[in-house]
């Protein structure tokens, strides 16, 4: 058995008269090969490589954020994307999260978003430590509304940027590390597309709807 995390084609080359088999395992993250005469030689071909093996870093200051970490999961697991998620405080555990931030690249992570409220300093610290792009989600407080979040978020030095949602705006983090992903990968760019034009369908279903109801 081979395991490839890529996404490739096959090419068989089997000896005269000996019977044999060989079956070929694909999704989004990984490729198997099996098979059952070793006097069948397997060549795989790596075609793809990139985002297709991109997965997301959901990291939140705190487990009270996870409500919108949830929002998160729920669009990536839709789109069929892959995602690892932690808690990691910018203020208690400054080094875990700088350490995590300068890792990611070489643990497969494409897109990392951070969630936070109050003096929201994740995303900062997280974009100090990698060229990877970070997704900001300011989340909503007791004391000022998540005001206090969004502009801790938003308000990055030049050669550090943040990209900030809306505050709690998990779904729309989810959405546009996949438009990130996407920019290597047809097929997650495919998924893409059909989202955007189920949403398109609904909001048309939704204005037959209100027109029959207003006659």
């Amino acid at each position: 058995m081979f395991d490839y995390h890529s996404i490739g084609k096959i090419k068989i080359y089997p000896f005269p008269k000996i019977p044999g088999s060989i079956s070929f395992f694909a999704t989004n993250f990984r490729c198997t090969i099996e098979y059952n005469n070793p006097f069948l030689y397997a060549e795989f071909i790596p075609i793809l490589t990139g985002s297709l093996v991109k997965k997301v870093a959901i990291i939140m200051g705190s487990a009270s954020d996870l409500p919108i970490a949830e929002k998160c999961t729920a669009k990536l697991k839709s789109l069929g994307i892959g995602y690892v998620a932690h808690v990691m405080s910018a203020h208690r555990t400054p080094d875990e999260a700088a350490e995590f931030a300068s890792s990611a690249k070489e643990q497969g992570i494409g897109v990392i978003i951070s969630i936070a409220g109050k003096a929201a300093h994740l995303g900062g610290v997280l974009a100090a430590k990698t060229t990877l792009p970070v997704i900001g989600i300011p989340c909503q407080g007791s004391d000022l509304g998540g005001m206090d979040a969004l502009l801790s978020t938003v308000q990055m030095p030049p050669g550090v940027p943040v990209a900030s949602m809306a505050i709690n705006g998990g779904a729309n983090a989810a959405i546009f590390a996949a438009q990130i992903l996407a920019l290597g990968d047809e097929e997650l760019s495919k998924r893409l597309e059909a989202d955007k034009k189920a949403m398109r369908e609904a909001v048309l279903a939704s204005d037959k709807e209100i027109q029959e109801k207003l006659k």
